[in-house]
């Protein structure tokens, strides 16, 4: 095991000083939070692949996969489905909107009116979803140095949120396009193959399972149905995704780009669950699905490779959990307290890097003692998701493809979706498919009937969105904090 933990060491090494490197580049505001929108196709796909694909895809994606077998890539390939989806209709007039935060996008679309209410709930989702990977860092490190739950947590939220807070969007660029490529090696064309034939390939496999496990609807239509309205449509409007499209340089490689890092993700989500039948052969008394992924790891795989696989999960979790983290941070500070202490201009780029890395720095120690209060990964991300989409999407999609949606309309539909989530989360359970439904429904009822029954948006706040989303405005200068 001593190649095993020199390889890890070095990796982990290796991310505090792309912190350390991105902490010399970001001079600005737009340097340290969308990497001042320069990125090219190649670094922005392997990022934005980087990004979507963390712990509850890769862990959470091989449990699923030892529980159902291949069917359970269906977590996976929504979330794919999604990226597909945001890339090829979206994402290039996203980015020419050139704002840090979707609430500003709904300040831009609605006149300023909603922003502080939607921030409130985008800031619980990004919150939860570094909450998920960080709660991932358990099992990996456990399995490397033999640490228990909170000290494994507390290593790897150090890690995250040192090169985090350093350099910021530029720091986590660089970070995310190494781990990018250790996770493309490590899981893709290490693992997957070896998992299977450490398994005694196909053949074996189906003889050994049962047929439901080579079904490719064994999890269930209603659970693919859920899936797709949580991950696909929460592709859609995530900050986390969304202050990606914003790094990109120009709106052609938003789109181009983010459709690669897609495909990718459907290869991944396939590898995955294949990885995970293949342990439910090798290991098939497991206590824990979430366990999986770390079993077979140890058991199957011989020295050096080991380590490099390991080294290949905690950049999926890494990945993720920075992403996440930068989001939250940027949520809070830009769309909830510059909001709250009625803050409506910008200060200089060097007190705005100032006061961003000190948000990084609050919300990464606030995810790291969450991350040890809780213990499940799927369930926290089904609460970040039923957040997001019971909450957000009504808002975001009818503004961007309803003129007729007002302010009092969004708002209502962020409320009513909002509540109708969290209460029914607490009467059905986390995991019920039933909060989404009855979340998603009442928000968009509330939209249309509100919108229907207020006054139009006002003709100047249509046209100057209008002209945003055309790109006509692009040289204009960085939106600020709209007051309330």
């Amino acid at each position: 095991m001593a190649i095993d933990y020199s390889i890890i060491v070095l990796y982990l090494a290796g991310m505090l000083a792309m912190g350390w490197w991105g902490m010399r580049r970001a001079r600005s505001k737009s340097d340290f939070l969308v990497a001042g929108r320069r990125l090219g196709p190649v670094m922005y796909s392997g990022t934005m692949a980087a990004i979507v694909l963390g712990g509850a895809s890769t862990i959470g994606g091989v449990g699923l996969g030892y529980k159902y077998g291949l069917s359970g890539a269906w977590m996976v390939v929504t979330i794919g489905l999604g990226l597909l989806a945001l890339s090829i209709f979206f994402s290039a007039r996203i980015a020419r909107l050139k704002v840090y935060t979707v609430s500003q996008m709904l300040d831009l679309r609605y006149g300023g009116s909603s922003g502080l209410i939607s921030g409130i709930v985008m800031w619980a989702y990004t919150l939860m979803l570094a909450v998920t990977s960080t709660i991932a860092y358990a099992t990996i490190f456990d399995v490397l140095f033999g640490l228990g739950r909170t000290p494994a947590i507390i290593l790897g939220g150090v890690i995250v949120v040192g090169y985090s807070t350093l350099g910021g969007m530029w720091s986590i660029t660089i970070t995310d396009m190494v781990q990018f490529v250790v996770k493309t090696i490590g899981v893709l064309l290490l693992l997957l193959p070896i998992a299977v034939v450490k398994a005694g390939g196909f053949a074996a496999m189906q003889e050994k399972l049962p047929g439901g496990y080579f079904s490719p609807m064994s999890i269930g239509l209603e659970t693919v149905f859920t899936y797709t309205l949580i991950y696909t449509f929460g592709m859609l409007i995530g900050q986390d995704i969304w202050q990606r499209v914003f790094t990109a340089r120009t709106d052609k490689i938003a789109s181009t780009g983010g459709t690669v890092a897609g495909i990718y993700c459907l290869v991944y989500a396939i590898a995955g669950a294949v990885i995970g039948t293949a342990a439910k052969v090798l290991y098939p008394t497991l206590g824990s699905t979430d366990n999986a992924f770390a079993t077979i790891v140890k058991g199957a795989l011989p020295v050096g490779v080991k380590g490099l696989v390991l080294a290949a999960a905690l950049s999926a979790v890494m990945s993720t959990s920075s992403g996440a983290l930068i989001a939250c941070a940027t949520v809070a500070n830009n769309d909830i307290w510059s909001r709250l202490r009625g803050r409506a201009t910008p200060k200089d780029d060097h007190d705005e890097v100032r006061g961003n890395r000190i948000f990084i720095l609050v919300m990464g120690i606030a995810v790291i003692a969450i991350a040890i209060a809780l213990d499940n990964v799927v369930e926290a991300l089904t609460v970040a998701y039923n957040l997001l989409v019971g909450g957000l999407l009504v808002p975001i999609l009818g503004g961007l493809v309803w003129k007729r949606g007002t302010a009092a309309g969004a708002l209502a539909s962020i409320v009513a979706g909002g509540v109708s989530v969290v209460v029914l989360m607490a009467v059905d359970g986390v995991l019920a498919n039933e909060p989404i439904y009855y979340g998603l429904l009442a928000s968009l009822v509330s939209y249309a009937a509100v919108s229907l029954a207020t006054k139009p948006t006002d003709a100047a706040v249509l046209d100057a969105w209008r002209r945003r989303l055309a790109g006509s405005e692009a040289a204009s200068s960085e939106p600020a904090a709209a007051t309330v």
